[in-house]
């Protein structure tokens, strides 16, 4: 079997939790292959995401490395087994793979939740307002790759509209409401439709208003996708390079607990639904 490219962020964690595993039991790759039957190459190739690993080696591995969460053990081989192609395929080749794996990580999420100071969060952005947020890009998109991101975006919104959406919460602060990222039409609209999205039983959104005293969180930005186990869960932040990935045990923790922080200081949701309302009023 050739050996993948380029592996996805979902094929990536497989391999890190696979890798985790095994460093906790105390074992080497060579140890580890020598257990399984296989080359050390090809533990190595696993836990690098070249290659996939069965149902049945995987549950092998698991006994092997002493790891007794059948939950969690259950959740890898979903992970391992799992052969969607979802709508996010078409923009392989044409939009960087990051695009691709968020969008299948918010696929597969059991819950969303995103803490944002300046921009509208992705999922929750109208045409024009991410439009406007692209076309600011430096250097310059060309306008056809302009147009392939705002589709992107745009398709994201499946995972809120289909039959059994996952609940979403967004945090939003008073600032990324105000900023006229678009023109003023375009602004009044983006407020508008958060209104229409609000009146949806799984979508929360929780406005930070400016009058707020003692704020010191705006660095907290971030988008958590719930796994199906708690160690499966992930935080997206953006970064300079673009967006970051971050899956460690204690990196969660403290997102969790930056989020726990930030939606305390947060209107409740009808209070947030009014504050809206008065911003597109203005407008």
């Amino acid at each position: 079997m050739a050996l993948r490219q380029e592996p996805t962020a979902r094929q990536m964690r497989l391999a890190t939790e696979l890798r985790r595993l095994r460093d906790a039991a105390g074992l080497t790759s060579r140890e580890a292959a020598a257990l399984l039957g296989v080359s050390a190459p090809q533990v190595s190739q696993i836990e690098a995401g070249l290659t996939g690993v069965s149902e049945k080696r995987l549950r092998r591995m698991a006994a092997h490395y002493a790891c007794t969460d059948e939950e969690f053990i259950d959740a890898l081989v979903a992970l391992a087994t799992d052969r969607t192609r979802g709508w996010w395929e078409e923009y392989r080749g044409l939009l960087p793979t990051a695009f691709l794996d968020l969008a299948e990580l918010e696929h597969h999420a059991v819950s969303l939740r995103e803490s944002q100071f300046l921009y509208v969060p992705g999922p929750l952005q109208t045409e024009d307002y991410a439009r406007a947020v692209f076309a600011f890009r430096v250097p310059e998109l060309p306008l056809d790759e302009l147009e392939l991101r705002v589709r992107h975006r745009m398709a994201r919104k499946a995972v809120l509209d289909r039959p059994t959406p996952p609940p979403y919460e967004a945090v939003v602060h008073e600032a990324a409401l105000r900023i006229m990222v678009g023109d003023r039409s375009a602004s009044r609209a983006q407020l508008l439709h958060l209104l229409e999205l609000s009146d949806a039983a799984h979508i929360t959104i929780r406005v930070i208003p400016f009058e707020l005293e003692g704020f010191a969180g705006a660095a907290s930005a971030m988008a958590h996708a719930e796994g199906p186990v708690p160690k499966l869960d992930t935080v997206v932040r953006d970064g300079p390079q673009g967006a970051a990935f971050v899956d460690s045990e204690a990196q969660l923790q403290a997102f969790r607990t930056l989020f726990r922080k930030v939606e305390a200081v947060s209107l409740a949701a009808d209070r947030s639904r009014d504050f809206i309302h008065r911003l597109a009023k203005e407008l």
